[in-house]
């Protein structure tokens, strides 16, 4: 019996701590906009979206604790008619650099299409194969597409599976009647941000961000000139991609979360490596450019 109880116990030691959901997620909702006395019902929808968000298992992945994707969702609640809110969600993500405390923004992103039903509490249930409210659709599309960028920096198109589940999320709410699925709705909503990530025409997108976070950023602490080649380079395919498609969704998106980074990264570089780099990201991002340019004036190269 005691032989028996050690084993359950090494089990529960080794295996529980691979079993952590993929998720960190920080939750907040703001009301402020919304005049009433009982905030308990915000409360109660903060704390069912953060479970929501950090309990479910969004993948069969093995991930162990330390491992899970920091991010953060900021819900700031508009209206509310009895169960019904008209609402802004902004999602963030962030990735850490290898051998350094550096966190790197995957996407900062706000989607203001956001109406959806909440009857305190009820659970918040979702299943990837069927659209059963808004509210959880709209969550795990979001998940799905952290989780994906996540992978996509750490192998090639790793995160593809996700991105898969996403776009499925987004084919299971073409009969919802809530915004931000439908592709005749707008050109920068839910449907096109999955579409500009899996449609092959923009396939160096993809191995742009394998390029930059695996093979650039997390190079930098010990092989700084081989690292920014490397940027460089990925820095080259976002260009192709930008060409064949000038003001792409998904560029847009991406430069509002690395622009800083990117001219951080070149901050210390040599004058050539500035320039070449300054181009492209003038090329991609003109109504920055003036910023790009100081990055070539501002500070001195290596």
């Amino acid at each position: 019996m005691k032989k028996l109880i050690f084993i359950l116990i090494t089990i529960i030691t080794f295996v529980l701590p691979l079993q952590s959901q993929e998720l960190n997620c920080q939750v907040s909702v703001n009301h402020s906009q919304i005049q009433t006395t009982d905030i308990r019902v915000f409360q109660t929808l903060q704390k069912a979206v953060f479970e929501f968000m950090n309990t479910t298992r969004w993948t069969d992945r093995s991930i162990k604790t330390e491992e899970r994707i920091e991010c953060s969702i900021f819900i700031n609640l508009k209206t509310k008619n009895g169960d019904l809110y008209t609402a802004s969600i902004q999602v963030q993500s962030r990735r850490p650099v290898f051998n350094t405390s550096y966190n790197s923004v995957m996407i900062n992103y706000i989607d203001n299409d956001f109406g959806f039903e909440y009857v305190e509490y009820d659970p918040l249930n979702f299943q990837p194969t069927s659209f059963e409210s808004n509210l959880t659709s709209v969550l795990a599309f979001y998940a799905y597409i952290i989780i994906g960028l996540d992978f996509d920096s750490f192998s090639d198109h790793g995160g593809s599976p996700y991105f898969n589940t996403a776009q499925q999320i987004v084919n299971n709410a073409q009969n919802a009647s809530e915004a931000g699925w439908k592709s005749y709705e707008s050109q920068r909503n839910r449907y096109w941000l999955i579409e500009n990530i899996l449609n092959g025409s923009y396939d160096d997108y993809r191995t742009f961000t394998y390029r930059y976070h695996r093979l650039g950023l997390d190079q930098m602490y010990d092989k700084q000139t081989k690292a920014r080649t490397e940027i460089l380079q990925s820095l080259q395919l976002l260009t192709k991609v930008h060409r064949s498609r000038p003001g792409l969704y998904i560029l847009n998106l991406l430069m509002e979360a690395k622009r800083d980074e990117f001219i951080g990264v070149f901050g210390e570089a040599p004058a050539n490596e500035k320039a070449t780099a300054r181009n492209y990201l003038v090329e991609i991002d003109p109504s920055h450019s003036g910023e790009y340019q100081k990055m070539v004036t501002g500070g001195s190269g290596g």
